[in-house]
């Protein structure tokens, strides 16, 4: 296992793993190839990774083409299966039906064409389709009545942040993040906010597997240093809803913005979601947050 001391460099190397990874599922990501853009030996590179992530790079990126795959067969049906299992990196149709039934239990064509009437949730059966549609219409009014929400071009926005896996790591990597920040004089305020960036979609990926960003917008110009990295959300088009909310709400409000863009013909672009908190949910007298979710559209 590596030692306490090396964690800060191994995770920094592992952010550049992972985005490449998310940026070239189509391509080689052979062993090798992976722990080149580590600077790790493919031997050490494969006892890190495993230790780090909970899964073996192969598992990690067959996981990861699926779960893309998924996504694709929900929000683009144009594209044709063939056309599917090609871009995720697949050698055929017929190895890319395989794992796509192994890991959802249906076909990539059952799939689409059983979404979401059949399904609430990847893998989670709804009862009936009379019931989907009343928890829709529910959804629906909720969100009507609780959030505020717009369409906007909105800026670059430079962030600082520690990535984590699973949403039960993001109070610990926020812990270390200010650590970093606080000496630098980056604590929370009109300026800087605590931002949370979403790498994979709950939908379609467990909740102790979503790769996450714990970080915070930036002002100033600062330096990466150990497990802190640095990034830029682009420019561009985004909904975003205004919410006022409970921690057991947070899930209502992401799943009544993406059906607010799908009922309003708005197309998800290829970009990751966010969210950013406008204050300590612990200050307030009802312990709600005050938080901004932002989707990327084209």
């Amino acid at each position: 296992m590596p030692k306490v001391s090396s964690q800060a460099d191994y995770k920094q190397r592992m952010n550049a793993v992972f985005q490449y990874i998310e940026t070239h599922l189509e391509s080689d990501l052979s062993l090798t190839k992976v722990a080149e853009i580590a600077s790790f030996s493919p031997y050490h590179f494969h006892r890190i990774f495993k230790h780090i992530t909970g899964e073996a790079l192969n598992e990690l990126i067959i996981r990861k083409r699926i779960e893309k795959s998924a996504a694709t067969l929900l929000h683009k049906r144009e594209i044709s299966i063939t056309e599917l299992s090609m871009q995720n990196g697949f050698s055929s149709n017929t190895s890319f039906t395989r794992a796509f039934k192994k890991f959802y239990g249906v076909s990539p064509s059952d799939f689409r064409k059983q979404y979401p009437h059949k399904f609430s949730k990847i893998g989670k059966v709804s009862p009936s389709y009379e019931q989907y549609i009343c928890v829709i219409e529910e959804l629906k009014n909720w969100v009507e009545m609780n959030a505020k929400i717009r369409i906007s071009e909105t800026g670059k926005i430079e962030v600082a942040y520690i990535s984590c896996i699973g949403t039960q790591n993001i109070e610990r990597s926020y812990g270390k993040l200010f650590e970093w920040a606080y000496p630098l004089g980056l604590t929370p305020s009109e300026d800087i906010k605590p931002i949370i960036i979403y790498h994979d979609s709950f939908k379609i990926t467990d909740h102790d597997k979503v790769r996450i960003s714990a970080g915070i917008t930036l002002n100033i110009p600062v330096k990466a240093a150990g497990e802190v990295g640095l990034t830029t959300i682009p420019a561009g088009k985004y909904i975003s809803g205004m919410y006022e909310i409970s921690l057991n709400e947070f899930e209502k409000a992401w799943t009544g913005l993406f059906l607010w863009m799908n009922e309003n013909g708005y197309q998800k672009a290829d970009r990751k979601p966010f969210e950013i908190h406008h204050n300590n949910f612990h200050e307030h007298p009802q312990k709600k947050s005050i938080v901004e979710l932002f989707i990327p559209v084209k």
